[in-house]
């Protein structure tokens, strides 16, 4: 059994990762770290976890690290870096932050708005898209869990870039996310009746999740890629739908992306010509990916959707931390969608 620590355990990540871990045959949650609510029974915190036998929460100064085995950090960015450096170096460590996400420390800083105060752990960590950094995610001791948004935009596009099968300057975005994205803490333009009964797009032309794309779609080009990105707020909860147009051939590309993700886990290519839906990977560490012509020629539209607090966040973090302790990479992670 591997002793596991939950830094941020108060915010809708860390939630997540206790209702997996809950089930994981493989793990035990030893620790539970929240500063503004130390000293609180965890249920009373998130009463639909009351029923769990869990450890009271602390402040991180408070716990005792010398039997944890790995620490699942979900704090906010900026204060992740300056915890963890501080850490035992017997620990590993899964970032559900921004902080480790870019290796550029000039590009962390453009997108970011700070020096990073932990250079030498960033040029440590790996790049937590499972699917494609597996061997090096195997042994790492930090991870860095991508973004939500830029996960969802990643997984269809990277294959491909790689095969240089569409034109990786004719790559534009659309995507449409649900409100848990934005965190637990209290914001005014997240009350409810801000964002029910409509919908809008924000950080328009410079989503801080567009340092991903850049970094990562540059890499599988073989190129500078820079593509359009343009996030909007769903009325819901949860939920990523990203709607993708592209230039190249579709029945090759759905060939290219269910042939790259016969033997994953959890992305599932539709049927060609069908598009997934939110509330099918609802609750799950499922990433469905649909391909359709489009009626312009040569043109595709791929789309993508995710929970973003499950495979966009703490169950890519979980599948990460499965593959650094040597364990079963699915292992806690099954669970079907919640439906309806």
């Amino acid at each position: 059994m591997n002793n596991i620590a939950i830094l941020g355990a108060s915010g809708y990540t860390g939630a997540e990762l206790v209702r997996l871990i809950a089930t994981h045959p493989d793990m035990k949650i030893k620790a539970l770290g929240a500063d503004r609510k130390a000293g609180l029974e965890y249920g009373s915190v998130f009463p639909h976890l009351r029923h769990l036998d869990l450890p009271v929460l602390k402040k991180i100064e408070e716990i005792d690290f010398s039997n944890i085995d790995l620490v699942f950090c979900g704090l906010p960015h900026a204060t992740s870096q300056r915890v963890i450096l501080a850490l035992p170096d017997h620990l590993k460590i899964v970032d559900l932050s921004a902080d480790f996400r870019l290796r550029d420390p000039a590009e962390y800083k453009k997108w970011y708005g700070g020096d990073h105060a932990a250079l030498e752990l960033q040029k440590t960590a790996v790049y937590g898209l499972t699917e494609f950094h597996r061997k090096e995610i195997k042994t790492a001791r930090l991870v860095a869990g991508t973004g939500c948004n830029a996960i969802t935009g990643l997984l269809p596009i990277l294959p491909l870039l790689h095969e240089k099968i569409i034109d990786p300057d004719q790559i534009i975005i659309d995507l449409a996310t649900g409100v848990s994205g934005a965190g637990r803490s209290a914001k005014e333009a997240m009350l409810h009746s801000e964002v029910s009964e409509g919908f809008h797009a924000y950080a328009i032309a410079s989503h801080r999740h567009l340092g991903e794309f850049d970094q990562e779609f540059s890499k599988a080009a073989g190129q500078p890629v820079m593509v359009s990105f343009t996030p909007h707020l769903l009325p819901q909860n949860r939920g990523i739908l990203a709607t993708i147009y592209v230039q190249g051939d579709a029945e090759q590309i759905h060939s290219t992306l269910a042939k790259r993700y016969t033997q994953e886990p959890f992305v599932y290519v539709l049927p060609f010509g069908q598009a997934p839906a939110t509330r099918h990977v609802r609750g799950s560490n499922y990433c469905h990916i649909g391909v359709v012509s489009d009626r312009r020629s040569g043109r595709t539209i791929v789309f993508s959707a995710l929970d973003n607090l499950t495979k966009g966040s703490s169950g890519q973090a979980i599948q990460n931390a499965n593959l650094m302790l040597g364990l079963d990479e699915a292992a806690g992670l099954q669970l079907a969608p919640l439906f309806p």
